[in-house]
């Protein structure tokens, strides 16, 4: 697998994870986002995708098959990453139907 950091948040709701996995091959960097997703979370999410940015000059790819909440304000934040270069990876149909809501995305 590769190197693992994990990051994670408790709320009264729900807990988020979100996990920084290098692939081997080098040829992208992942950060998993596991759990529900609220707008506080999606900023760490955010700052941590800025920071990768910094660090690697590899592409990174947000795998989103783990989330099981996301509101309309995270779908910004998510989209916002989007047109800085995220790839958004795993997203199931929900997520899909709530970013597409939050627009361009």
């Amino acid at each position: 697998m590769g190197q693992v950091e994990a990051l994670t948040k408790s709320e009264k709701r729900m807990t988020t994870r979100i996990t920084k996995i290098n692939k081997q091959d080098g040829e992208r960097t992942v950060p998993r986002v596991e759990g529900s997703l609220h707008l506080a979370d999606a900023e760490v999410l955010e700052s941590a995708y800025m920071d990768l940015c910094e660090q690697h000059s590899n592409s990174i790819a947000i795998d989103l098959a783990g989330l099981s909440f996301l509101d309309s304000d995270s779908a910004s934040v998510l989209c916002r990453l989007k047109k800085q270069g995220a790839e958004l990876i795993g997203i199931h149909f929900f997520v899909q139907q709530i970013l597409q809501a939050a627009g361009n995305c």
